[in-house]
């Protein structure tokens, strides 16, 4: 049994020098554009690297919130989706170290105790019928990868893991990117209800006003009746809002992994600003977004598939071997003239199977090439996403600055509108639709505000976020 350990660890050394059948992996060409449209709106383009504003893994930061770096703490800690898929990084991790234990021999322990009785009216009856054997051996297994099959499958199974570690960085990316989109919708929401709390003051004054008109004769039943129209509308206009506010609540809490009941959000009244994000290079997007580095990972997993598809044409060589005791008598199991040893080499050489080997390799390719295309449709929507993000920026900027000046004309029509009626030249109508009016460009322009946000955070979340392609494998690292 010595022999048979120090001839594989040999063995092992020797043959880990070998060429492996298969192709080897190289990244397939992608097409990259030269430059994004409307890039100018995010800054000057330049290779990311690491910065104080841009920590890695934490890109909410710069959005400078407190409440919202709270938030992902919660959700990265307690979201049970992200538990799942962490716990599925492990899987792929633990079976990523099965592959790579088909390098070195196996070997057990294997004892048994045999009690039989052979046949008396055969030509080969033994002397004593009736016997009892004891069996205390180690048993070794070893294949000799000579054609590179285990290395294959190896290279195949922790190609898998590294995609599962970012499918992971995928949904945590993904889980951030809907927190603080959910958390700016939020913060617009309680923008709206203050806004429509306040014309709803307003609309109780412009009661009471045109009460007193009628009691003094200047006004009329139908302003009463259209003013209490107005405020009654504002307050359905409050509980929609309010019940928009609170879906937005109970969202976050899902997503932190908490009960919507007993979720306690805190107080913040400044809605943040909104940062400028610089864009790297296409070459650079490529490496930071985890979905485009889990469709590569894949399909350097299907690459390696192929090798040890191609390595079963090929002679496979086991070394067997066990060593150990046996004895008819227990007392004298392990006496020296009670061991036995066995070692040998087996071959398995496949001459005909009905084609399942080359039916296999076909398949083999073929997933190969599902899996190239699919990374290159990956790659093709990652800078669709950008563009996306980056022309939705650049317009927001433009519907937000008409919008501004939307709203103050509308605040000044509702002056105006309101002064004209005080004097008897409109009626009370015109005073609403102005009301009306402003209370739809405020609104737009809360919700605007939000949209903006969100927008970054696409941005944001299309270039990756924080996240680098280093972090691959660490999961696997640790097994």
């Amino acid at each position: 049994m010595k022999s048979l350990l120090l001839f594989s660890l040999s063995a092992s050394l020797a043959f880990a020098g070998l060429p492996s059948v298969g192709p080897d992996y190289h990244r397939p060409d992608v097409t990259s554009p030269d430059a994004y449209r409307d890039a100018e709106y995010a800054g000057p383009w330049k290779v990311a690297t690491p910065s104080d504003e841009l920590a890695r893994g934490e890109w909410w930061r710069l959005f400078s919130d407190p409440v919202l770096d709270e938030l992902q703490r919660r959700a990265l800690a307690g979201n049970l989706d992200l538990q799942a898929a962490a716990a599925r990084v492990e899987q792929a991790a633990a079976a990523a170290g099965i592959a790579r234990s088909a390098y070195w021999p196996q070997i057990a322990a294997d004892p048994s105790l045999v009690r039989e009785q052979t046949s008396r009216t055969t030509d080969n009856t033994l002397p004593n019928a009736r016997t009892t054997t004891y069996r205390a051996p180690l048993v070794a297994s070893w294949e000799l990868d000579l054609f590179g099959r285990v290395r294959r499958l190896s290279e195949s199974v922790r190609a898998e893991a590294d995609a599962a570690f970012a499918v992971f960085e995928s949904l945590r990316l993904a889980l951030t990117s809907e927190v603080a989109a959910n958390y700016f919708s939020l913060r617009a929401a309680d923008r709206e209800r203050e806004i429509v709390e306040q014309n709803i003051v307003l609309r109780r004054r412009a009661l009471e006003l045109v009460q007193s008109r009628r009691t003094s004769g200047t006004g009329s039943d139908l302003d009463v009746a259209r003013a209490e129209a107005e405020l009654a509308s504002t307050q359905a206009e409050l509980s929609a809002v309010s019940r928009q506010h609170e879906a937005l609540h109970n969202a976050l809490a899902v997503l932190t992994g908490e009960a919507a009941s007993t979720f306690v959000l805190p107080a913040r009244e400044a809605i943040p600003a909104i940062p400028r994000v610089p864009v790297g290079l296409p070459s650079d997007l490529l490496e930071r977004r985890p979905d485009v580095a889990a469709a590569e990972r894949a399909l350097m997993a299907a690459n390696a598939r192929i090798g040890v598809a191609k390595a079963a044409f090929f002679p496979a060589i086991s070394l067997t071997g066990s060593a150990g005791y046996a004895s008819g008598d227990i007392d004298s199991l392990f006496r020296s003239d009670s061991r036995a040893w066995s070692i040998g080499p087996s071959l398995y050489l496949p001459i005909f199977q009905g084609g399942r080997n080359r039916a296999n390799l076909a398949r083999s390719r073929a997933a190969y090439e599902e899996s190239v295309a699919q990374f290159r449709q990956r790659v093709l929507v990652a800078f669709r996403e950008v563009q996306d993000a980056l022309t939705a920026a650049r317009l927001l900027d433009d519907e937000r600055a008409a919008q501004e000046r939307a709203s103050t004309s509308a605040r000044r029509a509702v002056q105006l509108a309101t002064r004209r009626y005080d004097a008897g030249y409109v009626s009370f109508l015109e005073v609403l639709d102005a009301q009306r009016t402003a209370l739809a460009a405020e609104r737009a322009t809360a919700q605007l505000e939000a949209q903006r946000l969100n927008a970054s955070v696409a941005l944001l979340k299309a270039l990756g976020g924080g996240w680098h392609a280093e972090h691959l494998g660490q999961a696997v690292a640790r097994n």
